[in-house]
């Protein structure tokens, strides 16, 4: 990890990137830990219905201010209840430093590969095992939503190239 050169102004990002169930907060909570370092959730903005599009910008103009070596800010979305207002969720700083883990799925997207310092693809067994530790960890009411969710993020993946363009694979099983 130290020897990943910082390509976000004088930050290390990290991304910890993967299909839902498959362990990415897990591990990236663990590292983030090692390393001392800031840990951002794609979870913090993403929704049902919005997996990686309109929330990204804002995201972007966070990372371009720490690019910058200022400050930036963000509120936390309820991914859970879908589009939330701007205004009503705690509120995140995130400051210039060594190293930051963005961890989630589309933390590693060919977006913001430029300004990766390391990418990181966390998997674990099958689709069908990885939606039940999914329900198992945030309920059986969002089943409908998992499944939809691990459509969209096999989709996602092939056009991405996520996992191809990994620095690391890991598995967390």
């Amino acid at each position: 990890m130290n020897t990943a050169p910082p390509r976000l102004g004088d930050t290390r990002l990290v991304a910890v990137d993967g299909p839902t169930g498959a362990g990415k907060s897990t591990f990236a909570e663990k590292l983030a830990e090692q390393l001392g370092a800031q840990l951002i959730k794609t979870d913090h903005f993403a929704t049902w219905e919005d997996p990686t599009t309109l929330w990204w910008p804002k995201l972007a103009r966070a990372l371009d201010a720490i690019e910058n070596g200022q400050e930036a800010g963000y509120r936390i979305t309820d991914w859970s209840a879908g589009f939330p207002r701007e205004d009503e969720g705690p509120e995140v700083t995130i400051s210039p430093q060594r190293t930051i883990i963005l961890e989630g799925f589309s933390s590693a997207r060919k977006a913001i590969a430029p300004k990766l310092s390391l990418a990181i693809f966390v998997e674990h067994g099958d689709e069908a095992s990885r939606l039940e530790r999914a329900v198992a960890r945030d309920g059986e009411r969002h089943r409908h939503h998992f499944i939809r969710w691990q459509q969209y993020e096999r989709g996602w993946f092939v056009v991405d190239k996520t996992r191809a363009r990994a620095d690391y694979v890991v598995s967390s099983s």
